[in-house]
Formats: C-alpha cells, sequence, structure tokens
C-alpha cells in the first residue's frame, strides 16, 4: 500500500481499549487526511510504502489533545484577573466593556497558536463573534467545534449590584442566537469537516426559560450538541433561586433540558445528587481544572461524576482565568487538585488525565467516531513528542512505563515537535508552518496596550484588588 507518511520507531500511545494502547517500536501511516494503518514498525514497513517517513525513534507519538472548552476571544486579556475575588465584576469587565471584535480576533490567533504548538489539535471553542473566530481557525488549519455564545444579558451587566436579578434584553438574544445559526449554516462540517458547530447557551440564569427551549429544540433539528457552562459559581445558582425558586440542575431537569445532547462546562457548584443527575441523564461535564482553581478556589465534582457513569473532558477555558491554554497544564491540575482535594494519591491517575485529554473528550463533544484516537479509518490529527529533554528524561518501558506519568506530570508543552491535523503538518521543530507567529503576537501585543489605555479609569472605579497590590509594590 503507498501512503503519504508513515511515522517509525515511535512509543505510540494509541488510546485505544481502557488505558492508553501503548505500542513499543510502533509506527502510524497515514493517507490522505486519515490514519491509514497502526501497529509495529517491522509490522507496517513490509506491507507499506510512503512518500515521506519520519524516524521518531526515542519520542511519543499519539492523537493531538482537544481542548473541549476554550474562549479564544478572551486571551488579548491575559493575566488581567488573577488572585482577586470577583473575578468577572472587578478583574474582567473593565477591561473587557473596552475589547472590539478586531482585538478580539487578535488575541483568539495567539491563542490557537499557543494551544496548537502545546498539541492541541482540536478547540471546542465558545465565545462571541464566532463567525469572525473562525477564520483563525481556517488560516491555521486547526480542527474546531464552534459555538456563539448565546445570552440575553445586556452590556451593561457590570453596573448590576451584585445579588439582584440580572435584566434580560430579548433583542440581544434573538441577534446571538441568529449569529450561531449563521455559523451553522456556513461553517458546519466546512474545510474537509475540520470546522464543526454546535449551539451555545450561555447559562441557564443568561436567558429566558423560552429562549433556553427555543435552542434546544434547534439543536434537536440540526443533530448537534449544546455547549453551555452549568452550575459555574455561586452568582448562577443565586440568579436560578430568585428567578425560578429552583438551583440551576433541579431546572434544567424539570424543563428535560438534561441527556446525550447536552455538555455542561464546570458544574463547580453542583452538589453531589446533582452530579449525580448529570451523569445519569447522559450528559457529559468539562473540566476546566486550572481556571476553576484560580478564580475559584474550587475542586468541581468530575470524580463523582465519572463514579455515576458520566464522561468527561477537559478544557483549559480562557486565558484572563486560567493563564494559560495548554492541556499539559490541564491534565496536570486535573490529577494533582483531586488528588489534594481527597487526601489520596491514587485519585485521578496520569491515564486517566490522559484520555481525558484525547478519547474521552472526543466521546463528550461527540467526535469519538472521527478524532480521539489512533485508529485506521480515524482523522490524521496526531503530535510527536520530543522525549529526550531534561524534564522528560529517562525514559523507561520496563519493569515500571513511566512515559505517561512524566507527560503527565513534567512536560511542558514546548516538547511538541509535529503536529499534524487532518493529515496535514501544521508544526514542524516546533515551528508553526501556517501562519506568522511573531507578526500575530505583535498585533495581539499592541491592542492590549490600547485596550488596557481605555480601561484605566474603569479599573480604578471597580475597584481592582490587584491595582491595589501594583500600588503597594507586590506587582
Amino acid at each position: 500500500m503507498k501512503v503519504d507518511l508513515v511515522i517509525t520507531h515511535a512509543h505510540v500511545l494509541t488510546m485505544e481499549g481502557p488505558g492508553v494502547g501503548f505500542i513499543e517500536d510502533g509506527a502510524v501511516a497515514i493517507k490522505d487526511h486519515l490514519i491509514a494503518a497502526v501497529g509495529r514498525t517491522d509490522e507496517l514497513l513490509a506491507n507499506i510504502k510512503a512518500e515521506r517517513m519520519i524516524n521518531a525513534k526515542g519520542k511519543v507519538v499519539m492523537p493531538g489533545f482537544i481542548d473541549a472548552h476554550i474562549h479564544t476571544g478572551l486571551s488579548i486579556l491575559r493575566g488581567v484577573a488573577q488572585d482577586i475575588n470577583n473575578w468577572m465584576q472587578k478583574g474582567l469587565w473593565p477591561f473587557y466593556k473596552h475589547v472590539t471584535v478586531d482585538d478580539a480576533m487578535k488575541g483568539s490567533l495567539v491563542n490557537i497558536i499557543e494551544g496548537v504548538k502545546a498539541g492541541t489539535t482540536t478547540f471546542c471553542d465558545y465565545d462571541e463573534s464566532m463567525n469572525k473566530l473562525v477564520h483563525n481557525y481556517v488560516k491555521v488549519g486547526a480542527r474546531a467545534r464552534l459555538a456563539e455564545m448565546i445570552n440575553e444579558i445586556p452590556h451593561d451587566i457590570g453596573k448590576v449590584p451584585v445579588g439582584e436579578l440580572y435584566p434580560f434584553n430579548p433583542a440581544i438574544g434573538e441577534r446571538k442566537l441568529k449569529n450561531n445559526l449563521e455559523l451553522m449554516e456556513k461553517w458546519h462540517e466546512s474545510e474537509n469537516g475540520r470546522i464543526t458547530v454546535m449551539f451555545g447557551p450561555h447559562g441557564p440564569d443568561m436567558m429566558s426559560k423560552e429562549l433556553l427551549l427555543e435552542i434546544r429544540e434547534i439543536a434537536k433539528s440540526y443533530d448537534t450538541k449544546l455547549h453551555m457552562h452549568l452550575a459555574q459559581g455561586d452568582r448562577e445558582i443565586n440568579q436560578m433561586v430568585l428567578r425560578y425558586g429552583k438551583r440551576s440542575i433541579p431546572f434544567l431537569a424539570e424543563i428535560n433540558y438534561l441527556d446525550e445532547r447536552l455538555i455542561a462546562v464546570h458544574l463547580t457548584e453542583a452538589n453531589d445528587e446533582e452530579t449525580v443527575t448529570v451523569a445519569e441523564s447522559g450528559a457529559s461535564m468539562i473540566y476546566c481544572a486550572g481556571s476553576i482553581g484560580i478564580i475559584d478556589g474550587l475542586v468541581p465534582p468530575i470524580i463523582k461524576f465519572l463514579q455515576a457513569g458520566g464522561v468527561g473532558a477537559l478544557g483549559s477555558d480562557q486565558a484572563p482565568g486560567n493563564n494559560n491554554n495548554n492541556m499539559f497544564n490541564e491534565m496536570k491540575f486535573a490529577a494533582i487538585l483531586n488528588k489534594v482535594k481527597y487526601g489520596d494519591p491514587t485519585v485521578f491517575p496520569a491515564s486517566l488525565a490522559m484520555r481525558m485529554a484525547t478519547i474521552e473528550a472526543a466521546k463528550a463533544i461527540g467526535l469519538e467516531h472521527e478524532i480521539g484516537s489512533l485508529r485506521k479509518g480515524k482523522k490524521a490529527d496526531i503530535i510527536i513528542i520530543d522525549m529526550e529533554q531534561p524534564n522528560l528524561t529517562p525514559v523507561i518501558v520496563s519493569p515500571i512505563r513511566n512515559i505517561v506519568p512524566n507527560l503527565v506530570y513534567s512536560a511542558r508543552g514546548n516538547e511538541v515537535e509535529t503536529v499534524i491535523i487532518d493529515g496535514k503538518i501544521i508544526v514542524e521543530d516546533g515551528v508553526v508552518l501556517t501562519v506568522d507567529e511573531k507578526a500575530a503576537i505583535k498585533e495581539a501585543q499592541e491592542a492590549a496596550e490600547k485596550i488596557s489605555l481605555k480601561a484605566k479609569d474603569d479599573i480604578v472605579v471597580a475597584e481592582s484588588e490587584l491595582l491595589q497590590f501594583m500600588e503597594k509594590g507586590y506587582l
């Protein structure tokens, strides 16, 4: 058989079966945009000829990571809202109100570059202006599962005192739903299937019951999923109790919103009973360990969710809350924070963290038939990781194999050498081939500086704790 590319002599992690699917001295063959064969190097080379060969001796070959929840449009504000209470009101909002669509585009591109270079091949991006941001994915060549963030919240919501009921503006919801429908009609299954579209209700507290139900019916008609924040904070729970007399999850259960179509993000405030209810409904859960750890100082109930039979995935969320969008970071945080939470070093092993960034994530977002593992016929989304780095040395395969623990607990992302998406090499020798990285960073930096100048007075009014740290000389 003639193929385009064969990667040989690697430590291959297929993510097939119950664990990581390790193949020693393994090989992967790629033809067009698909995986043509996976197996031992000697077996593949006996039957396959390739246009190009990559000798990956001493390297790991595995599926690209799936970031199951990310807001790339917010990355222009990286690092402006850490180490404070009221993250949204005092940290993000004074800056975000000055961000234009063009600013968001520039930050998003840098964010995608950041993720791809660290091995993320699929981004579940969930943001405003997605009909614009999608062009960044086309340009970079990444796989994207997109949703417009739909709500009925006025732009000046920051003026509403904490604890008071949000006002809804139906015209805003109608416009944002229209944007999501346009995204679906124009971009779903485009770019050889690299771009797919879901619907993105912002949260049960962010819109009327009527709009929630309308979005659900539209998602059914397109047979796609709903990407939604759920029980993401005490603010949300307070809003739901004020408006409906019920917490978020019981409310959604009552209106038949909990099923396999729902991708439930965070569940930070879900109690044990509510967590089990969501898991048993067939909905998936996205756990953003770094973001929720930094913003709220909490560990969402992912272990309880998995124990109840739910499918869980990892996401990096957004740079103003997490500071980076790197799935190595998420795997490490997810494992360590849960070990600390339960006081048990056996909780959340490295293999689980890796599965939740690959094949379990693919299941959670409804793409397990295409991505998430290395198997003949699946899309060729593959990364090659250089293990001959000080932080990943030594590599031991017997009697104990240390490859997966070292990747989860020691890797930083810069060890990713090659990134292949849909059969095309997007990153080679650590360099992005499809866009000018330095130019993208320069444009984002200039945009961020202009936003910061505009936000100066708003930061003072918000009584930002970070500003106080600055004045005291701590930053």
